[in-house]
């Protein structure tokens, strides 16, 4: 089945699940590569993977996509590297939450329609609610790694977006991972290549992350994103921390309250809310459309 024959909406949720369960999977390597040295393995592996498939044909390129992709690959690498450095000071469903502040704050600034809104704010309930959870025994500097990848995430959103639009496929994202990994060179390479001389199994575990966390994932969502408005696709977005808490239950260990059940109904009903508002605002646009059509024959 070809990819655009998939509802963007289930492209994005395939992507969330996939990057949060990815992410918990690499923190479990943390104690023999480190956060940094995970984030450089990863960026590579998901360089090499999506290079290979998809062999991008850069010699043709302009000026306008070079840049395009650099600054994703900016995004990529400081958004990977912090929240990397995020969980592994504070736990995985709440520095995703913390986060995930960047990409709502840029849904609801973006917004302009009163229902869109309060779908939004519902969702910012529901993570405001997740991330209180820790109180004060979360870490300082956990914190601010994981608002700093939250800003980091409002510039892969709207770099994601142009880069698909200027590069065919996923051509440009492939480009863009490469160029973060090597940013990424020298902040994890030490500790990168004493891990995976310490255990044999670092090498094949972030294979699978690369491909859970970086290829899969940023490849649905640059997919979801040429038929998705950037708002829209932050309010979607919601389901990561909810995801990331369940990945963290399940992969790590980490068990869930009734705060957490409670922001995973009030994040999963905005992703709802909007998913439907947005198909019912495309049907009433086809009606309209073929009602106008209708009066011209």
């Amino acid at each position: 089945m070809r990819t655009s024959s998939v509802p963007a909406p289930v492209l994005m949720v395939t992507a969330v699940l996939s990057v949060q369960f990815g992410a918990a999977l690499a923190q479990t390597q943390f104690e023999v590569v480190g956060p940094t040295g995970a984030t450089l393995l990863r960026l590579i592996f998901g360089a090499l993977i999506l290079l290979v498939a998809v062999r991008p044909k850069v010699s043709g390129w302009t000026r306008e996509q070079w840049a395009a992709a650099t600054v994703l690959g900016v995004a990529l690498a400081g958004m990977n590297t912090l929240i990397y450095l995020a969980i592994g000071e504070i736990p995985i469903g709440v520095a995703v939450t913390l986060e995930f502040t960047g990409p709502l704050l840029l849904a609801l600034v973006q917004t302009r329609r009163l229902a869109d809104a309060a779908w939004a704010l519902l969702a910012f309930a529901g993570v405001v609610l997740l991330g209180l959870d820790g109180g004060s025994d979360l870490s300082l500097a956990g914190i601010l790694f994981a608002l700093g990848a939250g800003a980091f995430w409002v510039v892969y959103i709207l770099a994601s977006a142009r880069v698909g639009r200027l590069v065919p496929g996923v051509e440009g994202l492939a480009v863009s991972m490469a160029i973060g990994a090597v940013l990424a060179l020298p902040f994890g390479a030490t500790a990168a290549m004493g891990g995976a001389v310490a255990s044999p199994l670092v090498l094949p575990v972030f294979v699978g992350v690369a491909l859970l966390s970086s290829a899969l994932p940023y490849g649905l969502e640059m997919l979801a994103l040429r038929r998705l408005s950037t708002r829209v696709f932050g309010v979607l977005s919601a389901l990561g921390p909810a995801v990331a808490a369940l990945a963290g239950l399940l992969v790590l260990g980490q068990a869930l309250g009734p705060r957490e059940i409670t922001a995973l109904v009030l994040v999963s009903a905005a992703s709802v809310g909007v998913t439907v508002g947005v198909r019912r605002r495309r049907a009433d646009n086809s009606a309209s459309v073929l009602s106008q059509l209708k009066k011209t024959d």
